[in-house]
């Protein structure tokens, strides 16, 4: 018999050249995305501010701790080893975790914390990804100093969607007690009240010129007279919104929470505690010495902060010497402390740099309010334990109930071996009582009920969630804070939500995406994404004080149908508590 000849059609030879250039880059795609491997030793570091020297907890003896830097579809393996007195995790703040939210970090959320003595290796991808993210303990108040920069670079063969910065530098803010931490964190919930303010602010882990005992190690940011540096800014304070500012060099912002955005040019940003913004300054000033600045932005009325300055040097390679010697930089001009005009024009200008594919229906719609509360002093208590405002220990609350997380095992183990008794899933999408929540509120809604409540979610359900402010003892800015995800914020504004009114100002062809919303001090912010990572995902306050107090509550996100819509088995190394 003849050998068949088969013979192939013009459209069959496109068809599979096609496939052929598809496995190809695929190839391509995957030989490119790299694996970095990182140990980060937990250990006291000593570590001298503002004249005095403290054991400060640290990673690696750094502080800040190392920069990770990776390109987009690049995997991270971290060994996290913990020599220090007390339990730790680390989260890798706005990292999507798709199906890993075993690595995600929240103590008692996703995990149990890693003991002393103890070890525990996080595994996870950058996945569509590139800006600017950081990582940060996760427990109590260990993030007062661990804490450093995610730099994710774009694929290895594509570029940013603006020319390429001659230097790119990660800036990070912060903030300093003069002493520890977790003592500060223990006193104030013994006592019931506000914990003392932070003595000083801080970039790249200096306080700056402004304060004792300072000035020779305040950063030194270079640049050379004719490039365009990227600037890195992360709002790593635990505590405090913060305004960043340089003399004499506006910023164009290209991105924010590792998402591009419409450039815009501004003279001042503000970030909440978490937030990332991503600025391109221009050295075409006189060549010398430029004061970098970050001081508060504080929209809690009567609320005692930290009314200082950190500073930190733009020095022009090109400065003659008299002009690097000299004791006074040039000075920015700083907004007032309470300038929400400022903060509110910052806010609206940011938009995706392109048109988003954004749900235009929405199968789930929740409406949480965000707040402080005060609780009555128990009766057993003497008044040393209730020293809030007339006698009462502060709380926060989301729709009224303070977030209380268990000590035994993390909210995920227990979703997945089915322990009873751990949570509940009634976490409610509507206050149980409606009110005018920036308004005068009646005392009777002061005190909220506390819980472990979390809000189930089909896999791919559409939500929408309103964040609304409430005046109870004060209203405030409150950066929330998303695990797991990114969301779009449709719009902001103040006084109470009218979904007759606010809803056609929601901005649905561009958007910015963001993983921390600043809700607006007494207003509202609405946040819309689509429930495609199963796990457990806590939504909190990034102010670590409101988060200690309750202010949280946890999405518990259902596995799809299919084997990339499912969560990974846990790690061997998963902690126990």
């Amino acid at each position: 018999m003849a050998d068949a000849i088969l013979v192939a059609s013009p459209g069959r030879c496109c068809l599979l050249l096609l496939l052929l250039l598809i496995v190809a880059a695929s190839s391509i795609s995957l030989a490119s995305a790299k694996t970095h491997y990182h140990d980060f030793v937990i250990q006291p570091t000593r570590v001298k501010r503002l004249c005095k020297t403290h054991n400060a907890i640290t990673v690696n003896g750094m502080f800040p701790g190392p920069t990770l830097e990776v390109n987009n579809g690049d995997t991270l393996v971290v060994n996290v080893v913990n020599q220090i007195k007390y339990n730790i995790t680390i989260h890798w703040h706005g990292v999507r975790q798709m199906r890993t939210a075993w690595a995600d970090g929240p103590e008692f959320v996703t995990q149990c914390p890693v003991k002393p003595g103890s070890s525990y290796t996080y595994k996870f991808t950058i996945e569509g990804q590139e800006g600017t993210l950081w990582w940060h303990a996760h427990s109590t108040w260990l993030r007062a100093t661990v804490y450093g920069a995610i730099l994710i670079y774009p694929k290895e063969g594509s570029s940013y969607p603006f020319p390429k910065p001659r230097r790119e530098t990660p800036i990070l803010l912060g903030e300093w007690w003069d002493a520890n931490p977790i003592d500060v964190l223990r006193e104030s919930i013994r006592t019931g009240g506000a914990p003392n303010i932070s003595d000083a602010y801080t970039i790249n882990g200096q306080p700056g010129d402004l304060y004792n005992c300072s000035s020779k190690e305040t950063a030194i940011i270079p640049i050379d007279a004719g490039e365009t540096n990227l600037l890195r800014v992360i709002n790593a304070a635990l505590n405090q919104p913060l305004f960043f500012t340089i003399a004499n060099h506006p910023f164009t912002v290209v991105g924010a929470d590792a998402s591009y955005v419409k450039p815009f040019t501004t003279t001042v940003i503000m970030l909440g505690p978490g937030q990332t913004t991503d600025v391109l300054i221009a050295g075409n000033q006189i060549p010398s010495r430029y004061y970098i600045a970050a001081t508060a932005y504080q929209s809690a009325q009567n609320a005692a902060f930290d009314n200082s300055t950190a500073t930190a040097i733009l020095e022009y390679k090109a400065a003659p010497c008299p002009a690097k010697k000299q004791s006074n930089p040039i000075m920015p001009i700083l907004p007032a402390f309470n300038d929400t005009a400022a903060v509110t024009a910052f806010s609206a200008s940011f938009r995706s740099l392109k048109e988003v594919n954004i749900p235009k229906e929405i199968d789930e719609d929740l409406f949480v309010t965000v707040g402080l509360g005060l609780n009555d002093c128990p009766p057993e208590f003497g008044s040393d334990r209730c020293q809030g405002p007339n006698g009462t220990r502060f709380t926060s609350s989301m729709n009224n109930v303070s977030f209380v997380l268990p000590q035994t095992t993390s909210l995920l183990q227990a979703y997945q071996t089915d322990t009873p008794g751990v949570f509940t899933t009634d976490f409610p999408d509507r206050p149980p009582v409606r009110f005018d929540y920036t308004g005068n509120v009646d005392r009777s809604l002061w005190q909220p009920i506390q819980g472990t409540k979390v809000y189930r979610l089909e896999y791919g359900s559409r939500v929408q969630v309103v964040l609304q402010d409430t005046s109870i003892v004060t209203a405030e800015n409150h950066p929330i804070h998303l695990h797991g995800y990114d969301f779009y914020i449709l719009a902001e504004g103040f006084g109470n939500f009218d979904p007759d009114v606010d809803t056609g100002k929601f901005n649905l062809v561009d958007p910015p995406l963001r993983n921390t919303a600043a809700v607006p001090a007494g207003g509202w912010a609405v946040i819309r994404f689509v429930a495609d990572n199963p796990g457990m995902w806590i939504m909190h306050c990034h102010l670590d004080v409101h988060i200690s107090w309750g202010l949280a509550m946890a999405f518990l996100v259902e596995d799809g149908n299919e084997v990339m819509q499912t969560l990974e088995a846990p790690p061997l190394d998963l902690p126990v508590c």
